[in-house]
């Protein structure tokens, strides 16, 4: 058996090698590094696989998010919700804005922003609200979404871990992940479910004036080239990037229903280890599994990682340290104990291998072996 990688990006591209090398050749042939016919077409069709209007590429998962930020036209000194349980990007460009981020706990089983916070986390400076899709599931947009009508604020998703996933509505209305606020950013980094080879994102909006905004701030603040309406930034979506990405989005169904094939698996395996808690599902929500991410409940959490490391099983921690303790963030006045939900899951998440093209053999092993942690 070889060795086991949390992802297996190369066995994945061997699946899919000749149109992979067929998408960059065409790139090369055609020598349209930049903002070339890729790239619009991979925009057009991950709008439709997506089914929201608009999609505009960019640099990064990051770039998005500040981009969204300044088209929404988010002032210095306002405020924006966002969960403490995050990756740090999401927070990252509200500080760089000027803006202050007001931090709120998560839920202790699906990890999503706490609703019934919102009400006490609003003041007279609050613009917008950042729910996290964490894992590969859907935050209670319906809930977030009525809170936001009802104060005037805008709601960017952040979809960078659940691109695909469907939420559906209490009236039947059924919604990918990002298309429900007023916009929704992703990342692209190779990891991710739907990632390219090196760096990319992209903005996903049914506004139309709104897109144009997006669109003119991630090219320099221009709609004519050399004629600068705002104050923008460089960030593009590389050609050869765009025509990646093509070929991936075709395989993106069949690399959810691989994933969620793993996460089952596990979740069968695990269902009866007491000190385990598998990851539970949101009854809105289906699940793209970017990470399968158990909670540790014995205080064993980095024995057990240790275990697995000797073992020849990977594992990692997302996250070790929430938002509101990181020491960038401390000038935002929150302390040790404020949001003990999310402090307590930064002692427990695990997260174990989980990929597209894992072989049984593969996840019996690192099954086999976090059991017999608990067995000795």
């Amino acid at each position: 058996m070889k060795k086991i990688q949390m992802v297996d990006l190369k066995s994945q591209y061997e699946k899919i090698r000749d149109e992979v090398n067929d998408a960059i050749q065409e790139v090369i042939d055609q020598t349209a590094f930049i903002n070339g016919p890729q790239v619009k077409d991979f925009a057009k069709e991950l709008a439709e696989f997506n089914q929201v209007k608009h999609v505009i590429p960019c640099a990064n998962g990051t770039d998005a998010l500040q981009i969204a930020m300044m088209a929404l036209g988010f002032q210095p000194g306002e405020e924006v919700i966002v969960p403490t349980f995050t990756y740090v990007a999401t927070v990252e460009v509200i500080a760089l804005l000027g803006l202050k981020p007001v931090f709120i706990d998560v839920t202790p089983d699906t990890f999503e922003l706490r609703v019934d916070q919102l009400e006490s986390s609003l003041t007279s400076k609050t613009v917008g609200i950042v729910p996290v899709h964490l894992y590969g599931q859907c935050s209670n947009m319906e809930a977030i979404l009525e809170f936001a009508s009802k104060h005037g604020l805008k709601v960017i998703e952040d979809t960078a871990q659940a691109i695909g996933a469907d939420y559906t509505f209490s009236d039947g209305r059924v919604a990918k992940a990002g298309t429900m606020g007023d916009v929704g950013t992703t990342s692209f980094f190779p990891s991710k479910n739907l990632g390219c080879f090196g760096d990319g994102g992209a903005m996903f909006t049914n506004d139309d004036e709104l897109a144009g905004r997006l669109q003119m701030i991630a090219n320099h603040g221009q709609k004519k080239k050399y004629y600068h309406d705002s104050i923008g930034v460089n960030s593009r979506l590389d050609t050869l990037q765009a025509g990646i990405l093509r070929v991936k989005l075709k395989h993106l169904n069949r690399y959810s229903k691989s994933r969620n094939e793993v996460a089952d698996k596990y979740d069968k395996a695990f269902s009866n280890l007491p000190h385990i808690q598998t990851p539970v599902r949101a009854k809105n929500s289906t699940h793209v599994f970017h990470q399968y991410t158990i909670q540790v409940n014995n205080g064993k959490r980095d024995e057990l990682k240790a275990y697995l490391q000797e073992k020849g099983v990977p594992s990692m921690v997302y996250y070790p340290v929430p938002l509101h303790q990181q020491t960038a963030y401390l000038e935002f006045g929150y302390k040790l104990g404020d949001f003990p939900i999310a402090e307590e899951l930064c002692s427990k998440v695990l997260s174990l291998p989980i990929h597209t093209e894992m072989k049984g053999e593969e996840q019996d092993y690192i099954i086999n072996a976090l059991k017999s942690f608990f067995d000795e």
